[in-house]
């Protein structure tokens, strides 16, 4: 009976988590040791960030945004109307120290596509930086990683 409430428990906080995510696997056995979770906000932008005037910055919205390990793409998730991505990681696939040295998120839809002002052609491409682990309960926990910064890349 307490796995099941475990199982049952586990799996509505994936939920959760998993708003906006695509393409991620997450396995029951991922809950017992800890989720990656990588996400953020992208902007419609030259780089990809934040402008100077802050919440005037417009957001970027179905942006395809892929995460790059060794030049591979292990995982996408799609910005949603808010330019929000979320990848969720299985730690039994990912080590966290890998992924924050060997992967990148990259942006290849084009600029232009949210503002026709920006480059038609490029993307944008942004290491990745841990922010912290998140305790859901006693035996689920996240870690939390951050684009550092995005970068255009033509």
């Amino acid at each position: 009976m307490a796995f099941k409430t475990f199982l049952f428990v586990s799996l509505v906080i994936a939920a959760i988590l998993a708003a906006p995510v695509a393409e991620a696997q997450l396995g029951l056995i991922g809950g017992l040791l800890g989720l990656i979770r990588i996400q953020g906000t992208l902007f419609c932008t030259a780089d990809g960030n934040m402008g100077a005037n802050g919440t005037a910055t417009p957001v970027f919205p179905n942006a395809l945004v892929q995460l790059q390990c060794g030049g591979n793409v292990v995982s996408t998730s799609t910005t949603n109307g808010s330019g929000m991505f979320s990848i969720l990681l299985d730690p039994l696939n990912y080590i966290l120290s890998s992924v924050l040295s060997d992967c990148n998120l990259k942006v290849d839809t084009p600029l232009i596509s949210c503002n026709s002002s920006l480059p038609a052609v490029g993307g944008l491409l942004s290491p990745l930086r841990f922010i912290g682990n998140t305790a859901l309960g006693a035996l689920l926990s996240v870690a939390n990683i951050i684009p550092a910064g995005f970068r255009f890349v033509p």
